[in-house]
């Protein structure tokens, strides 16, 4: 075949195509496990940090395995939901059911020095992109213990602030029920104050639409588990009281 010909030509940019194209799937395929490890490990990091726990270096899993003692998804009715693996639960996706139709993650903390913790996962959208994160909260449920917060895309120096201490370290000690209702913490421009006297943070200064965006995640995402709060609430007083 003349190696100068249009024929030539096509026929060794298609062949050289499929070659290229079957070793990227090739590769793909088996860096898909160890992509799928790494993604798990992000998301377990994020979840101890709302336990302000920082795994060792190389040790991510060992610590999760070893902190998170137990991890299960409830309804809306705080009930426990058989055969539902937590940690494979789509967040994103359930924050756009209604309520009673989400399944809700739940991971149980025992944190090295501050005793059990309940973790709950949270998303929603900021200015740019989506924004996520993890409560977690004191075996009374309605203390905050810790939070973390994280985005996709949000301007640095700005919205972006909200993966920073200084802005998730706000929610320490703030309480979500008050005068026996439940009020997910607010977040407010700074020198305000909320009308329904929930507590609350103050926003990212110049980040106003991603720091609404972290008050509507909250709303949205920590309202179904109203009832399961309340039940941890509930053992924490009957405790209190034997």
């Amino acid at each position: 075949m003349n190696k100068q010909s249009n024929i030539y030509t096509i026929i060794y940019i298609m062949v050289l195509v499929v070659v290229v194209g079957t070793a990227l799937a090739a590769t793909s395929l088996a860096l898909k496990p160890r992509q799928q490890e790494n993604i798990d490990a992000d998301k377990m990091n994020q979840i101890l940090a709302a336990a302000l726990i920082t795994p060792a270096p190389g040790k991510t899993v060992e610590d999760f395995n070893r902190y998170i003692t137990e991890r299960y998804a409830v309804n809306a009715k705080g009930q426990r939901l058989d055969g539902v693996n937590a940690f494979s639960i789509d967040v994103a996706t359930q924050s756009k059911l209604s309520p009673d139709s989400r399944e809700l993650p739940v991971y149980v903390c025992s944190t090295p020095d501050a005793g059990v913790k309940y973790i709950l996962p949270v998303y929603g959208a900021g200015l740019w992109g989506p924004i996520w994160g993890y409560v977690a909260f004191d075996a009374d449920g309605s203390t905050i213990y810790g939070a973390y917060f994280a985005h996709q895309g949000e301007t640095p120096g700005l919205g972006a602030e909200i993966e920073k201490p200084a802005f998730s370290s706000q929610f320490h000690g703030k309480q979500v029920f008050k005068d026996g209702h439940f009020r997910p913490v607010s977040v407010v421009k700074a020198g305000q104050t909320p009308l329904d006297g929930s507590d609350y943070v103050d926003g990212i200064s110049g980040g106003t639409i991603t720091s609404k965006g972290v008050g509507a995640m909250l709303d949205n995402c920590l309202m179904p588990y109203r009832k399961f709060l309340m039940s941890l609430s509930r053992t924490a007083g009957n405790a209190l009281n034997q």
